[in-house]
């Protein structure tokens, strides 16, 4: 069992930058790849990004290509979101997850993510 600890949110003017960190404990954190996703009032959670066991491979949403970059340290069993250029629009919660299986090539595919941290608040005024 993982368990997933998300952190690095905040209150943020538009145009300014973010970095979330998620610590992973319990299972062999560089066997699996891992994913950001993100939940606004009243909207169904969105898949945002992933990167892939080693961090050779990553995905991101058509939305936030070009601001968001993910990376991991498999020795600090930790990933990371950088947010730039912050939009009133990225206004969520963010959830980091865990692939449900070790070494998966597809990364891009939200379903087969199944284990989740507990969220960490962005909030971006105008």
């Amino acid at each position: 069992q993982v368990q997933l600890v998300e952190s690095g949110g905040g209150l943020v003017q538009a145009g300014g930058s973010l970095r979330l960190s998620c610590a992973a404990s319990g299972r062999t954190f560089s066997s699996y790849a891992m994913g950001w996703f993100r939940q606004a009032p009243g909207k169904e959670r969105e898949f945002v990004t992933a990167i892939n066991w080693s961090g050779g491979s990553t995905y991101y949403a058509d939305s936030v290509k070009g601001r968001f970059t993910i990376s991991r340290d498999n020795a600090k069993n930790t990933v990371y979101l950088q947010i730039n250029s912050l939009k009133p629009e990225d206004t969520a919660v963010y959830y980091c997850a865990q692939q449900s299986r070790t070494y998966r090539t597809n990364i891009s595919t939200p379903s087969t993510f199944g284990s989740w941290g507990q969220g960490t608040q962005v909030t971006v005024s105008s």
